[in-house]
């Protein structure tokens, strides 16, 4: 297995290991949390949820959860990739923001903290890969923000 492939596999593990923690770790409870905000982070759990699936759909049989492009992989700039650049990658870190702000326990927030440092890594990885397979991937790049729609670089 070449560098590439144990890269993202590497960042693989770590996601599904930081997910896994937030959705089934042990609650610690640090601090109570108000039933308005816990139904708000419920609903962002579903509008996070939603991303994911929309992206991947959007990818199709083209969709993988290793970074590096599949042979079936197209440059997609349309449905949600025309917001952003990674639509499952933000579902995934609302979702996490939802229930790492909504479980009063500090070692979500911290395992939050880390996926989105993973993500952000991931994310980086994976447009250099998108960059040498696709000519047109830099442009996009530049017009279209990372995670967040309507944030540019300045």
């Amino acid at each position: 297995m070449n560098r590439t492939r144990v890269r993202g596999w590497v960042l693989v593990g770590g996601q599904t290991v930081l997910l896994g923690f937030l959705i089934l770790g042990p609650a610690d409870h640090a601090w109570s949390v108000p039933q308005p905000l816990r139904m708000a982070g419920q609903l962002l759990r579903w509008v996070g949820v939603g991303a994911v699936a929309i992206g991947a759909l959007r990818l199709g049989r083209a969709a993988s959860v290793h970074p590096e492009p599949t042979s079936r992989a197209a440059l997609r700039t349309d449905g949600p990739y025309r917001f952003v650049r990674h639509p499952i990658y933000s579902g995934v870190l609302l979702f996490a923001a939802s229930v790492a702000g909504t479980s009063g326990s500090a070692l979500d927030v911290l395992a939050f903290a880390a996926l989105a440092a993973l993500l952000f890594s991931k994310a980086r990885f994976e447009e250099r890969l998108l960059a040498q397979r696709f000519a047109g991937y830099r442009a996009y790049a530049e017009a279209t923000p990372r995670f967040v729609p309507g944030l540019r670089r300045r």
